[in-house]
């Protein structure tokens, strides 16, 4: 079985984030997503409008995702990859190279974001405060 594992937010969740999932499950056997925490997000100075436990619930609803974890920081992306026994790495291409140290571990992927769609442009649209990146 081929295990694959990607990261993220999943705030505001949109096409592009189905997308992401669908393209990253199409890649292997079984898809982990691994999300963020309320508290890990206020450490990268953000601050997701939907709550952990939700973005968790919703993603778990989804056919794509077999397993959901928490994201409780930056160092925790080798040993989740170790732990889960993962083959494949996953992430939008907006992260190109930031992850290729995971290549002593499992092959990595950067995935094409959807055009014209994400959680930022959908705040600024809604006038909510955009958190930098």
């Amino acid at each position: 079985m081929k295990k694959v594992i990607t990261y993220g937010t999943f705030d505001l969740l949109h096409k592009g984030h189905i997308r992401l999932l669908k393209r990253a499950k199409a890649l292997g056997d079984h898809l982990t997503v691994c999300v963020s925490t309320d508290e890990f997000n206020a450490i990268k100075g953000k601050k997701a409008y939907t709550s952990f436990e939700d973005r968790k619930y919703i993603l778990e609803a989804i056919r794509y995702v077999d397993e959901v974890i928490p994201e409780k920081g930056w160092d925790q992306k080798i040993s989740d990859v170790v732990d889960n026994n993962i083959d494949l790495f996953v992430m939008g291409d907006d992260w190109q190279g930031k992850f290729d140290f995971l290549k002593d571990y499992c092959e990595v992927v950067y995935l094409p974001r959807t055009e014209g769609i994400s959680t930022t442009k959908i705040k600024h649209d809604l006038g909510m405060q955009v958190d930098a990146d």
